[in-house]
């Protein structure tokens, strides 16, 4: 039994380039979009099993269409497919409401696997970057007491942002017009301060603080 797909990217070379490695395969494509507007639209339309969304287009990003597809169409699974390796954009495709996320370097088995697992309604690959995530959002992050009340300052909550959004302490050193080493101090903080051990954990108590 075949799986009906919708694919969405803003790139052609990208979308061709996907219909030739499921070419063969059980998985079909049905719709192509180029921008998550579009892929909205389609996704009512044709009403696939899967919806396999890039994050960064044009007009209505992926995340955005993801939102609207998982409200609209709650029978088709979204996958997320991505360049960006990015703890928020995972974060937030949980959030959501995604059943996995591909990264576009991922071989032609593992994307098809990824796809079929996803119309059968499995649950993401443990050794994945959303079920990590998923993992992460699923634990309290703060047992010390509720999140309103954590003081963090204004500069922390600034450098916690970009945490989030997946940038180096030299790239947030740069943004801010701080050393580097202030950089780590203020992280640390930040880690103790909201009862987190790591980057990605900070990454996903940012958004569920609607920090991101």
């Amino acid at each position: 039994m075949s799986v009906k797909v919708l694919v969405a990217d803003d790139h052609e070379v990208v979308r061709t380039g996907l219909a030739s490695l499921l070419a063969g395969s059980d998985v079909k494509i049905v719709a192509e979009a180029a921008n998550g507007a579009e892929a909205v639209k389609l996704a009512m339309k044709h009403k696939p099993d899967v919806a396999l969304l890039d994050i960064r287009m044009p007009e209505s990003d992926g995340l955005e269409a993801l939102d609207k597809i998982h409200r609209q169409l709650p029978n088709t699974r979204v996958v997320m497919l991505s360049t960006y390796d990015n703890p928020t954009y995972v974060a937030r495709a949980v959030a959501l409401g995604a059943c996995d996320y591909v990264l576009k370097g991922a071989s032609r088995q593992e994307l098809i696997s990824t796809i079929t697992g996803a119309a059968k309604g499995n649950a993401p690959s443990p050794k994945g970057e959303l079920q990590r995530v998923a993992g992460a959002m699923s634990k309290n992050p703060n047992p010390n007491g509720n999140q309103q009340d954590i003081p963090l300052t204004n500069r922390e909550t600034q450098v916690l942002r970009h945490v989030a959004l997946g940038l180096s302490n030299k790239e947030i050193g740069r943004s801010l017009s701080i050393s580097i080493e202030t950089v780590k101090e203020h992280v640390q903080n930040i880690l103790r301060k909201i009862a987190v051990t790591d980057r990605t954990q900070a990454a996903v108590w940012a958004v569920r603080k609607g920090l991101v």
